[in-house]
């Protein structure tokens, strides 16, 4: 990917980001330079769990130690418009955890800062990188005219109110942790919805537990999709097209294999099984559009990720009315 290997600062000590510390180690194409946290104390026990030598107490202090190159926002939601922002600040390229932003107005604001700078800045939609994913992007035009996508994404969490997902003050809600896989799956697919409709059923705290949503698109396609906090659901997509379909394994977001269903003919599978979460792949492509000379991929450009965090304002919108 590149001479030497990317050195990475992953700022929070969250599971997502133990989970990209993990998933590093299985590619050449980065290591984990140096941890950011709010407290040293912290920083410091996710350092020795992860073998990362440096450690620093402050999200500023990781921003600017030169001995990082990339910087992983891996924080609270609420939290990645300023964290990435510190980081861009600094002159360092971002790969920001999904959902981006906590609304379109910070996606666009940090588009805008990276495309003023001239860094590298992506999403963190590890779902676009994985193999599987990409095999069905090259299979998109064997279905036809494409007529639907579904999918879900549905778990079952214990009713915490401490719990970050339950918790308003910290981004809470099926939609934005949740219901931003599907979201980002049919925009991959159909782009970016004409009409947004919604079902919202609330949690004890008052953040969404479960969304239902309909996009309609100029086609005539419609995309249907849900997520909960309430219930393990099957977690599965289907694309269905005029000529075929593709119906994706649960969990479809991660590394899965899928079935291609022609109208007429045999059913084809394919199977996929991937070392790790998934995670190294986005690190493998940020190395790689950087090696380039990019400042955005093509796999999840800067544009659809505001059309997407537009979307999921709309969604939100729509339980209001």
């Amino acid at each position: 990917m590149t001479n030497k290997p990317l050195r990475w600062g992953i700022m929070g000590t969250g599971g997502i980001a133990g989970a990209f510390a993990q998933d590093l180690k299985l590619t050449e194409s980065g290591v984990v330079a140096a941890v950011g946290s709010r407290t040293v104390e912290s920083a410091g026990r996710f350092a020795d769990q992860h073998d990362i030598d440096t450690r620093h107490g402050s999200y500023e202090a990781l921003a600017s130690d030169p001995g990082v190159d990339v910087v992983y926002v891996a924080t609270p939601h609420p939290m990645h418009h300023a964290n990435a922002r510190l980081a861009l600040e600094a002159g360092k390229p971002v790969l920001v955890e999904k959902p981006f932003t906590m609304d379109a107005g910070e996606a666009r604001d940090l588009v805008d800062l990276a495309r003023d700078k001239g860094l590298f800045l992506m999403e963190a939609m590890w779902t676009r990188f994985l193999p599987h994913v990409r095999h069905i992007r090259e299979l998109l035009p064997q279905l036809g005219d494409i007529v639907t996508v579904s999918a879900d994404h549905g778990q079952w969490f214990a009713e915490d109110p401490a719990f970050r997902l339950f918790a308003p003050e910290l981004g809470g809600g099926a939609l934005l942790d949740l219901g931003i896989y599907p979201v980002s799956f049919a925009s991959m697919v159909l782009g970016a919805p004409e009409r947004v409709a919604a079902m919202v059923t609330p949690a004890f705290t008052g953040v969404d537990a479960q969304m239902s949503m309909l996009f309609g698109y100029a086609s005539g396609a419609q995309a249907v999709l849900t997520c909960t906090l309430s219930a393990v659901s099957p977690t599965t997509a289907v694309i269905v097209g005029t000529d075929a379909r593709i119906e994706v394994d649960g969990p479809f977001y991660a590394p899965a294999s899928f079935t291609l269903v022609p109208r007429e003919g045999e059913r084809r599978r394919f199977e996929y099984v991937d070392e790790g979460r998934g995670l190294r792949h986005q690190a493998d492509e940020v190395a790689l559009r950087l090696a380039a000379g990019d400042t955005e991929s093509p796999l999840m450009p800067l544009g659809e990720t505001v059309s997407i965090m537009t979307t999921m304002d709309q969604v939100l919108a729509a339980t209001r009315t």
